[in-house]
C-alpha cells in the first residue's frame, strides 16, 4: 500500500473518490458490509484484521479490488479509517494502532451493547461513549463517529442496490464531519446528517439497542430517517 495524502474537507460536495478507506475489523459483518457498499460505489477500500490472511481471504471474496492486510497496515496507509471491531475488543485494538492513526481521520462505528435474556441494552463506557473512548486513546487522530444504525444483513446483500437510510455523523471539527458526510453520500440511498459534537455520541450508540428490539419484534432491518431536511 502507498502512503496516503492528507484529507481535508472543504464543502458538502467534497470529492473523495480517490481516497483509500481502511476498515479496522473489516472481516466482521459490519466491516464487510461497509467494505462491499463503498467498494461497489467505486471507493478504494482496504480491510484489516488481527489475522492478515483472514483479511486477504475476505477481500478476495468481496472483489472490487478490495485489499486485505493487518489492522496496523490498514491504519498506516489509509486516508480515512473506519473502526468496526466488537465493543469487547475496542480499547485493545485502538491501543495497537494508536501510532499508525496519528493525524488520520477516524470514524468510530462501535456500539457498546450488552445482551441478556431480555434482549439488548446500552452500556455506558467510563469515557461516556465508544467514540469518546476512541478520542481518549487516539489523542493525535481526528475522531468522528458514524455508521451506527446500519443493518449488516442489508449491507452485505448484493440483491439490494440501494439502502434508503440516514446516517448520523458526530464530530468536533466541521471539515472532518463534512468529509464523513461526503463519504456516506457515495453509498446509494444513504445520506449523511450532522448530529452534533462527539460528546453526544452516547445517545446515538445507545439507540441501537432500541433498533434491535424493533427488528426482533417486527422481523425487520430498520434504519432511521431525519424528516424536514
Amino acid at each position: 500500500m502507498t502512503a496516503p495524502q492528507p484529507v481535508r474537507a472543504g464543502s458538502e460536495t467534497l470529492d473523495i473518490a480517490q481516497q483509500t478507506v481502511g476498515i479496522i475489523g473489516g472481516t466482521g459483518p459490519q466491516g464487510r458490509g461497509l467494505a462491499y457498499r463503498l467498494a461497489s460505489a467505486g471507493q478504494p477500500v482496504a480491510i484489516g484484521s488481527r489475522l492478515p490472511e483472514r483479511a486477504r481471504s475476505t477481500a478476495s471474496e468481496l472483489g472490487f479490488n478490495v485489499t486485505g492486510h493487518s489492522n496496523r497496515e490498514v491504519a498506516r496507509h489509509s486516508d480515512i479509517v473506519i473502526v468496526t471491531v466488537p465493543w469487547e475488543g475496542h480499547a485493545a485494538t485502538l491501543k495497537e494502532v494508536r501510532e499508525d492513526l496519528a493525524g488520520k481521520l477516524v470514524i468510530d462505528s462501535v456500539n457498546p451493547l450488552g445482551f441478556d435474556s431480555r434482549g439488548a441494552y446500552a452500556l455506558r463506557p467510563d469515557e461516556g461513549s465508544a467514540a469518546e473512548q476512541a478520542a481518549a486513546l487516539l489523542p493525535e487522530a481526528r475522531l468522528t463517529a458514524a455508521f451506527h444504525h446500519l443493518s449488516a444483513t442489508l449491507l452485505t446483500d448484493p440483491g439490494i442496490e440501494s439502502i434508503e437510510t440516514d446516517v448520523l455523523v458526530l464530530g468536533d471539527d466541521r471539515a472532518d464531519t463534512d468529509t464523513v458526510q461526503a463519504l456516506i453520500d457515495r453509498i446509494p440511498g444513504m445520506r449523511g446528517i450532522y448530529a452534533g459534537k462527539l460528546r453526544n455520541a452516547h445517545q446515538v450508540e445507545a439507540l441501537v439497542a432500541n433498533l434491535i428490539s424493533v427488528n426482533r419484534r417486527y422481523k425487520a432491518h430498520v434504519g432511521i430517517r431525519i424528516t424536514d431536511l
